[in-house]
């Protein structure tokens, strides 16, 4: 409940406020988009499984596969480019508007689901071709390598394009991130006034946590080869980056944001009147 209201609330509330219509608040409604999306394909089944017997057929297993790993690789390139936002914002702002056009963020969108496409179907394409023997899945939802674990086929195609798809959408995307924060720190020890230094820091401190957080899971559970890898720490780890995130993004993004904070208070006013 707390992440389908916090993520359609906070799209919602930046769809009706004209003064969040900016590219930061445009990025930031796609991500709770795709926090929605990606909670709601696995939490649901999850909850079932609590009452019931945990069973799920294998094209539903592939489907609920495949739009899971749609939604977490968009989820990598879009954190990415709302670090990229904060530094044309913070680091060139003189040309931030011409940087951050809505043509330019559009594409970036565009480019973020487009990479997602690219890679959900390159994964899901070779796990099809594999023969599962016993149908168990050590695991509370069809994630990779618990599928892997669970097939009686050679897994090492998988394994070898597993590995290169989630280096290439957790790694760069992660360098970007931190490039972008570099350059920030740097420009923001160079604002003389301390009341600036921390007006910069507040703004992008919400995102860096959710970053750390993010990132700092899903590497923990995809770059490494599933033959090292401990499912019982999986578990673990991908509760964070399947419901726990989900989750505390739109609580980051409205507590410890004085933008998101003042529309809402301008909107409840506006509706109690």
């Amino acid at each position: 409940m707390l992440t389908v209201l916090g993520n359609l609330g906070m799209i919602a509330l930046i769809a009706l406020s004209s003064n969040l219509h900016t590219p930061m608040y445009y990025l930031l409604s796609s991500l709770s988009f795709i926090d929605f999306c990606q909670s709601t394909v696995i939490t649901p089944k999850m909850l079932v499984s609590f009452v019931t017997e945990n069973t799920i057929s294998y094209a539903e297993c592939m489907a609920q596969f495949y739009v899971f790993c749609f939604f977490i690789i968009a989820e990598c390139h879009m954190l990415s480019a709302m670090a990229y936002d904060r530094y044309a914002a913070i680091c060139k702002p003189l040309l931030y508007n011409a940087t951050m056009s809505s043509q330019v963020c559009f594409w970036m969108v565009v480019g973020v689901y487009g990479l997602s496409l690219i890679g959900s179907t390159a994964h899901t394409g070779c796990l099809l071709r594999l023969n599962f023997c016993n149908g168990i899945i050590n695991h509370y939802f069809c994630d990779l390598y618990p599928l892997l674990e669970s097939a009686c086929s050679s897994t090492f195609i998988n394994q070898v394009v597993g590995l290169s798809f989630c280096a290439f959408n957790i790694i760069i995307p992660s360098l970007t991130t931190l490039s972008s924060y570099i350059f920030i720190i740097a420009s923001i020890l160079r604002i003389r006034s301390t009341s600036g230094r921390s007006k910069a820091f507040s703004t992008c401190s919400s995102h860096l946590s959710a970053v750390a957080i993010f990132y700092g899971s899903t590497a923990f559970m995809y770059l490494q080869p599933s033959s090292v890898s401990n499912m019982d720490q999986g578990k673990v780890s991908s509760v964070f980056y399947t419901i726990i995130i989900p989750m505390l993004n739109p609580l980051i993004y409205s507590l410890r944001n004085k933008d998101v904070k003042a529309a809402l208070y301008k909107f409840i006013e506006k509706k109690h009147f």
